[in-house]
């Protein structure tokens, strides 16, 4: 007789596991991307199908509320037409019509995911998540800690498991109850193979068997997976690996079933009597697939037609202003939508632009005393720059309250009776007037605006592990050549040009990173814009900017800022600097840049319910700003909700219109790039960061319990890099309730302005910025800058799209929409 073939490879199935759990980072990166990224290879829908019926997400809405979106009105009937048409062909408009409307489906089948481990309830009528989740949780906290734990966990070993065979040998008590586990841990011997033969049995059902395990708890494995793979994303580095990971749990496992029925038990497998089949085997889409496909559509187009209809109607406004007061380059956040709007209507001769929030400035970030360094640019890329902070006048504040000393017995037991009184009448107090403390997240500490910054590399200047200190006059040339060429602004300076980043503000909010610059790995933007301002004013940069045909003239001064998009507050770097004329020049655009921010807060406030939006702009902005530190407020702002668009083109292309802060903004002029250089870059850019952002919100909308954290008043923070439900609970990866509530989950459309056939050959030069498109993860329509015709990306090229809408509302004031509507508000072309 043959041996059997063994055909179990523990790192393939591990490298299997790693790609398809959440790929979240700890909390101080926490960056946006596609919750499914896993599935990103696959056609959109074909891809959430796939993750529905493997894991068990719920990936879309229900056709329940798809139904109650049509009866709304949200779903247009023309638009759901159209989209029966495209996929089922004319003459079946009316029968899927009536499927859609009245039809009833088969219920959906159970997930694969869990099918094998459900077998421990089923045969042996125990509970193994109960009886070992919370101990391991405990531990793998413990182990990673970033610095709540009074006491560190006694690290050294070169990996987890190691770190844990010290502490079982050196400690009077035991992570296990019975002998056999306690043996496989302090053996070094013991392999992943001889664990899984113990509790499965059976190798060809050891990799549904890891799958099972680590989805029963995908927030911690993917936490674990994530610091695997960047040990870096923690401060306090700690090795470990998804393979140490599966094989505590694998003896934690043993542990409990020796504990339970001592050594007479048969692996699962052995007394499992249904093998399930290959867990990622493909699916197949049924008939409520097709529905819901089919509604997604129409919900999507009803908005794009909008949309597309809206910069379609005249009137088209001014390409350029004849005398520019000032210009302002903010961050493509759609935040900053709505603030743009409001300066340019304050002031007519104003211009502004949108580009990602670093700036073209890629570099990490020392603040002046501080230990490690801060990456602020997009997470993909990797710096060889780094710019320190010197000079800080400052120091941070503390708070009495917060005190080490209070972990200590006899210092925690006077601090109790004296401080810990004033404690509690503070935090009455903080109920009804809330205030900045040091214990608010704000972006404007993130670098002291009155410290300098080594932005320009110095001869003497030592490189410091490996990186630059500093930029040297070439490279500070290059980046701001990429960045005016690349939004289109190379002619026609205004005296004063403002680099707005971005920041927020927040209290009790361990979400915090993602409320800050997604371009900026979730840091604030202040550090980008001041360095790119010294860059565009240096001297001997300007000179070479010439040489490449952008002559900056000589009273032309650029300035950084940083824009609280919680408080809606800004404050500007380096104003010193500014010219006689020019100082001047800017305490009038201060004046603007108030009255534009008060109007902003005013128009953010109608999503607040605890808000009168028809008070004044000062007054509500002041409403706005106790809101943004009050401790008990689980939403000082709802960040990128409702997010479904990302415009590449000319300001012109949409200035007309009222997006209610629903769109990416980047600016980009195609006759400055006519072979799409440029364009290359921002969508290799735009396509991850905004889809991502995109997705995120989809899929935490639609999936609130296992693809987004649930609502963030039960969470506990996790050793400063997560948060979970109680102290026994997953980590969850996504977004809050509070972030998602308002948030329509459409897919992202990018319009483009350029002609169709360069963009084709543009998105197609990288792989990876394809996949998007070509998968609809992400939709693409071109408008033809000559015939303002729509060209929409299907299947692999670009047919002509004719909005459905013929006429969108035109309205002088949008106030007292603003003032009676809590949803969305329809798009607006604005007279």
């Amino acid at each position: 007789m043959k041996p059997q073939k063994n055909t179990f490879d523990a790192e393939v199935v591990l490298h299997d596991l790693k790609h398809y759990l959440p790929a979240q980072a700890p909390l101080k990166d926490f960056i946006h991307h596609n919750t499914l990224h896993a599935f990103q290879t696959l056609p959109f829908y074909q891809g959430i199908q796939s993750a529905s019926q493997i894991f068990g997400y719920k990936v879309s809405l229900s056709l329940e509320e798809y139904r109650a979106l049509y009866a709304d009105k949200q779903i247009d009937p023309s638009v759901l037409n159209q989209a029966i048409a495209r996929r089922k062909g004319p003459e079946a408009v009316e029968s899927w019509t009536q499927k859609l409307l009245n039809g009833t489906y088969a219920p959906t089948e159970l997930p694969r995911i869990g099918s094998l481990r459900a077998f421990w309830k089923k045969q042996y009528h125990v509970d193994l998540d109960s009886m070992v989740h919370p101990l391991l949780f405990r531990i793998l906290c413990s182990y990673l800690d970033q610095g709540i734990s009074i006491w560190a966990f006694p690290v050294g070993a070169p990996s987890f498991l190691a770190a844990l065979r010290d502490l079982e040998r050196t400690s009077y008590t035991s992570f296990f109850r019975t002998k056999r586990a306690r043996a496989l841990l302090l053996s070094e011997t013991t392999s992943l193979t001889d664990l899984l033969g113990i509790v499965v049995g059976n190798e060809a059902c050891y990799k549904q068997y890891m799958f099972d395990q680590q989805f029963a708890h995908q927030g911690w494995s993917g936490m674990v997976s994530s610091v695997e793979d960047q040990p870096q994303a923690l401060l306090d580095q700690k090795p470990i690996s998804l393979h140490d990971l599966v094989m505590f749990e694998l003896m934690l496992e043993i542990d409990a079933l020796d504990d339970q029925f001592g050594t007479d038990w048969l692996p699962i497998c052995i007394k499992a009597s249904n093998k399930p089949g290959d867990l990622l085997r493909p699916v197949a889409e049924t008939e409520l697939d097709e529905a819901l496909s089919l509604w997604q559509d129409a919900f999507e187009w009803t908005y794009y037609d909008q949309v597309l209809a809206g910069i379609s109607q005249e009137p088209q406004l001014p390409e350029t202003i004849p005398a520019k007061s000032f210009q302002a380059m903010f961050c493509i956040d759609d935040r900053e939508c709505s603030l743009r709007r409001h300066l340019e209507h304050l002031d007519p001769s104003s211009e502004t632009f949108g580009t990602p929030g670093f700036f073209g400035v890629e570099t990490y970030f020392q603040p002046e005393g501080g230990k490690y360094y801060d990456k602020v640019c997009p997470a993909p890329l990797s710096p060889k720059f780094l710019i320190k902070e010197r000079g800080k006048p400052h120091k941070h504040e503390r708070d009495v309250h917060f005190s080490k000393h209070a972990h200590s017995f006899h210092s925690g037991w006077l601090i109790s009776q004296t401080l810990g009184f004033w404690s509690a009448m503070k935090l009455l107090l903080n109920i009804f007037r809330p205030t900045m403390s040091p214990a608010t997240a704000t972006s404007f500490r993130h670098m002291d605006k009155s410290a300098t910054l080594t932005v320009e590399h110095m001869p003497d200047d030592k490189a410091e592990n490996g990186l630059e200190i500093g930029f040297r006059v070439d490279e500070m040339a290059q980046r701001v050549e990429g960045l005016l060429k690349s939004i289109g602004m190379v002619t026609d300076f205004a005296p004063i040009v403002y680099i707005v980043g971005h920041g927020s503000s927040s209290v009790n909010n361990p979400h915090y990173a993602a409320y800050d610059c997604g371009a900026c790995s979730g840091r604030a933007g202040s550090v980008n814009s001041r360095a790119m301002s010294y860059m565009a004013n240096h001297a001997q940069v300007r000179s070479l900017l010439r040489e490449r045909g952008i002559a900056i003239p000589d009273g032309t001064q650029f300035i950084g800022a940083l824009h609280d998009t919680t408080r809606d507050e800004i404050a500007f770097f380096d104003e010193d600097t500014l010219s006689p004329v020019n100082q001047e020049n800017h305490r009038n655009n201060q004046v603007i840049f108030a009255e534009a921010l008060d109007l902003n807060a005013k128009e953010r406030s109608r999503r607040f319910m605890s808000i009168d939006t028809k008070g004044t702009p000062k007054a509500i902005h002041k409403l706005i700003k106790l809101r943004s530190v009050s401790l008990f407020e689980p939403r000082p702002e709802l960040n990128h909700a409702t997010n479904a668009l990302c415009i590449v083109g000319r300001r012109s292309l949409s200035k007309h219109l009222f997006l209610d802060r629903r769109s990416f903004l980047n600016s980009y002029d195609y006759r400055v790039d006519p072979d799409g250089e440029y364009l290359m870059r921002i969508l290799n850019a735009a396509a991850p960061v905004c889809g991502g952002i995109n997705l995120e919100y989809f899929f935490s909308r639609v999936d609130n319990q296992k693809l987004g954290a649930g609502t963030k008043l039960p969470h506990n923070v996790m050793g400063l890099f997560g948060v979970a439900n109680g102290i026994d609970g997953d980590l969850r990866p996504g977004l809050p309730s509070q972030m998602i509530e308002v948030h329509d989950p459409i897919r992202l459309l990018m319009i483009v302005e350029h002609y169709p056939d360069v963009a084709l050959k543009t998105i197609q030069r990288n792989p990876a910025t394809y996949e998007w498109f070509i998968n609809e993860w992400v939709h693409l329509v071109v408008v033809d800058p000559d015939t303002h015709t729509f060209w929409q990306f299907k299947n692999g090229s670009f047919s002509l799209y004719e909005p459905i809408m013929k006429q969108v509302q035109e309205v002088t004031d949008v106030t007292p929409m603003l003032e009676a509507e809590h949803e969305n508000i329809r798009v607006l072309v604005l007279n």
